[in-house]
């Protein structure tokens, strides 16, 4: 079993950034796949970046270029760095990690961004 606990959302204004942070119960440098998801109201989640253990990563269209995901081996800690919010990415962030073939989720944290 692995726990996944996310931070660092809240309201802010379009333009504004903010950074989530996931800790993990396990070494996030050792899980296959790590990343973020989010879910909108009414809407599916979707995948926003993703992080494999060899360092490679991938974004979501809607997030390139504003978007940054990383890891810090020294706090175990994977991180969502968000710039130039926007009201469309209002949502409930997900941080999720795969072991074994098995993903593991957070119990998301809601980012909100007003415009």
């Amino acid at each position: 079993q692995v726990q996944l606990v996310e931070s660092g959302g809240g309201l802010v204004q379009a333009g504004g950034s903010l950074r989530l942070s996931c800790t993990a119960s396990r070494n996030i440098f050792s899980m296959t796949l790590v990343g973020w998801y989010r879910q909108a109201p009414g809407m599916q989640r979707e995948m926003v970046a993703s992080l494999t253990r060899a360092g490679s990563t991938n974004y979501a269209d809607s997030v390139k270029g504003r978007f940054t995901i990383s890891r810090d081996i020294t706090k175990n800690a994977l991180y969502l760095q968000m710039n130039s919010l926007k009201p469309e990415d209002t949502a409930v962030y997900y941080c999720y990690g795969t072991v074994d073939g098995r993903p593991y989720w957070g119990q998301g944290t809601q980012v909100t961004v007003s415009s």
